[in-house]
């Protein structure tokens, strides 16, 4: 979801095979080793697996909304942000949405504690959005549209519990960035790719 939105963000069109992960197309698994979403192959040939990288790419060539220009704050801190995300939350947040798919990680005690790990983040997030729109200012940038979907996946595990917490201003940007038109358009629904067609175009001018 992340790479989407910068990738439409940016402006840049990319032929977009959506692939179903449960019969993996040969053409993903030539393509990247890792065989998981989302890959970018460029038009010299070289690959980029990690959505961040996707992210960074695309706004690199194009940054209309300054997401690698935050208002507060700086890239390195942003990226410094976004790196507690995927690793220390997005640990707990995977043992806290599945429980039982972690060895040692199925009882109930054991997914309490995840939960409550992983908002620790959520609480510091809050607190980082007290006196500000955004996570660095005034202005939606690459943290937001980076970590916004991590906390998207951890709001709707149990959504009554998530909203009593006292994080109204995680919440009401949670919901604000949910309502946006940028985050629907990205979250259109394409057919599943089959190998030796093309892909459709996927980018605002689509």
């Amino acid at each position: 979801m992340r790479a989407r939105l910068a990738l439409w963000a940016s402006g840049q069109a990319v032929e977009l095979r959506e692939v179903v992960l449960r019969s993996k197309p040969a053409e993903l698994v030539a393509a990247s080793a890792k065989a998981t979403v989302p890959v970018l192959v460029q038009p010299d040939g070289s690959v980029l697996e990690q959505s961040l990288d996707i992210m960074r790419w695309a706004l690199q060539r194009s940054d209309p909304a300054g997401w690698l220009a935050p208002t507060q704050g700086s890239l390195d801190g942003m990226l410094a942000l976004i790196a507690l995300i995927d690793g220390d939350f997005k640990q707990h947040l995977d043992r806290y949405k599945y429980p039982g798919r972690y060895e040692d990680d199925s009882s109930p005690r054991s997914t309490d504690m995840h939960r409550s790990a992983a908002g620790l983040t959520m609480a510091q997030l809050n607190q980082q959005l007290a006196d500000q729109p955004y996570l660095f200012g005034l202005h939606a940038a690459l943290a937001d549209m980076a970590i916004a979907p991590f906390v998207r996946q951890f709001a709707h595990v149990d959504p009554d519990w998530f909203a009593a917490q006292p994080w109204s201003r995680l919440q009401a940007w949670l919901a604000d960035w949910e309502a946006s038109e940028l985050l629907a358009q990205v979250m259109q629904k394409y057919p599943a790719w089959d190998s030796g067609t093309a892909g459709v175009t996927f980018g605002p001018q689509s």
